[in-house]
């Protein structure tokens, strides 16, 4: 007997239809590793469901999809097919010469939805509709200056958060299930794009300046030596940044996952540290309590970091 190529599933006030569950998306890491399916994709957003739905509710999305697997075309999806069902949210935004209608996921029927259109990274705005002009995350990027560098990423996370909690901003830290570490800092959602990228650009100017053999904010690689860049550039607008929780287009299938400022300490820690078969038990550690409801205004920390920059701190 022949398999069905769909299978049926109840979500909430919705019922999907998953298709191809047994098709192959990444390989898996090992000797005799099996390849990570659909079915196990579907399966992991499934159960981080509650952990990443707080992450993603009302942010702009752009979704990487791997409909053939790795070896296939990487379709990075800014605007929302028409036959997307009715009942997933989209948010329409100002580009250079029209609009784009992202699409939104505000509840597991959408998450488990995306994942069965192959969407194996979900990468979010930092803002939320329907003030998507005003960004309440800032993202400094951290990816090591060489392959086997990963003291350096967390040197420099250690010393962007010194510099956020001089200035008053809370922020927590994240593997990108990549190369690097995310340090992503909560604001209120009061300031403009425009704000956010200078005071992160001046944040990451201060930090260079204070340690120029070990950090910059060179552009081009060329100008860059052994030392590690400082990436702001994600707090611009329509940019985006990968969501937490959210598995990389990587064989194993890494997670981008948060950790708490005492875990960048454990000498084993790498950035594809959490992959789907245990970021869910890293997940409901809870390692980011608290932090979404800290956010606070940009004004008084610009006002700090200037201060501390005309005083050459």
């Amino acid at each position: 007997m022949t398999r069905s190529t769909t299978e049926k599933l109840r979500l909430g006030r919705h019922t999907l239809t998953l298709h191809r569950q047994d098709k192959a998306l990444l390989p898996g890491t090992g000797p005799g590793a099996p390849d990570i399916t659909k079915r196990d994709l579907v399966g992991y957003y499934r159960a981080i469901a509650p952990h990443v739905l707080p992450h993603l509710r009302r942010r702009p999305l752009m979704l990487e999809r791997l409909p053939d697997g790795l070896d296939g075309d990487r379709i990075m999806q800014k605007n929302t097919p028409a036959y997307f069902p009715d009942w997933i949210g989209r948010v329409e935004v100002g580009k250079e010469g029209g609009t784009v209608l992202h699409p939104l996921c505000d509840d597991t029927a959408t998450l488990v939805y995306l994942a069965d259109q192959a969407t194996v990274t979900l990468h979010r705005w930092p803002s939320r509709a329907p003030a998507v002009e005003r960004p309440d995350r800032l993202v400094f990027d951290l990816d090591p200056p060489g392959d086997d560098d990963f003291d350096a990423v967390r040197h420099a996370a250690r010393l962007v958060r010194e510099l956020l909690d001089e200035v008053g901003l809370a922020c927590g830290v994240m593997t990108t299930g990549s190369r690097g570490l995310h340090v992503v800092a909560v604001l209120r959602g009061e300031h403009t794009f425009d704000d956010v990228h200078s005071f992160a650009k001046k944040a990451a100017d201060t930090l260079a300046a204070a340690h120029p053999d070990r950090l910059t904010t060179a552009m081009r690689k060329q100008d860059r030596g052994n030392r590690l860049y400082l990436d702001v550039q994600r707090n611009a607008y329509a940019q985006t940044s990968v969501t937490p929780y959210t598995v990389r287009a990587k064989p194993g299938g890494p997670v981008a996952t948060p950790l708490t400022w005492g875990q960048l300490e454990d000498p084993e820690l790498t950035a594809q540290r959490w992959t789907i078969a245990n970021a869910v038990e890293q997940a409901d550690t809870d390692p980011w309590a608290g932090l979404p409801g800290r956010g606070r205004a940009l004004g008084p920390a610009a006002a700090k970091l200037r201060a501390l920059r005309d005083s050459g701190g």
